[in-house]
């Protein structure tokens, strides 16, 4: 076909993986919006920090010694993941699952935690595709 005989536009699209905070669009005229929620407030952040608190105190007093150390090094990488700029849904899960499996007496501890609505509101902050990973993911 020669240019003369071509009509209308022509889009093409290979897309290979794409994560689920991506988002994706292939045509003319797009528009894509990402909606955050509010950033948390300071009663929030203070809730969280007390949060962590409690939860340390805990595996200080439960956790055997041989575990100890190994569980508090995941609560950090908790903290971590739900304070960061874009939460990380991946490592709360990943440490919600070695507590399941390495330290079983404070896991529901953890899952309180993962699952509060004040850790929701850090994830809310990160955007609306994040919110509805961490929902998916944890049963919300």
């Amino acid at each position: 076909m020669n240019d003369e005989e071509k009509s209308g536009d022509s889009i093409s699209a290979n897309i290979g993986n794409v994560s689920d905070r991506s988002q994706v669009a292939v045509g003319k005229g797009i528009t894509q919006i990402q909606e955050y929620g509010p950033p948390p407030t300071a009663e929030d952040i203070a809730q969280l920090q007390q949060m962590f608190a409690e939860l340390k105190a805990k595996i200080e007093q439960e956790v055997a010694p041989a575990d100890k150390e190994k569980a508090l090094e995941r609560v950090n990488e908790l903290k971590e993941a739900v304070t960061a700029k874009e939460p990380d849904i991946t490592t709360m899960e990943y440490v919600k699952n070695w507590f399941g499996k390495n330290v079983p007496a404070v896991a529901s501890s953890v899952v309180d935690l993962i699952v509060n609505p004040v850790v929701g509101k850090f994830v809310a902050a990160g955007g609306k595709a994040l919110a509805a990973t961490f929902r998916a993911r944890f049963g919300l």
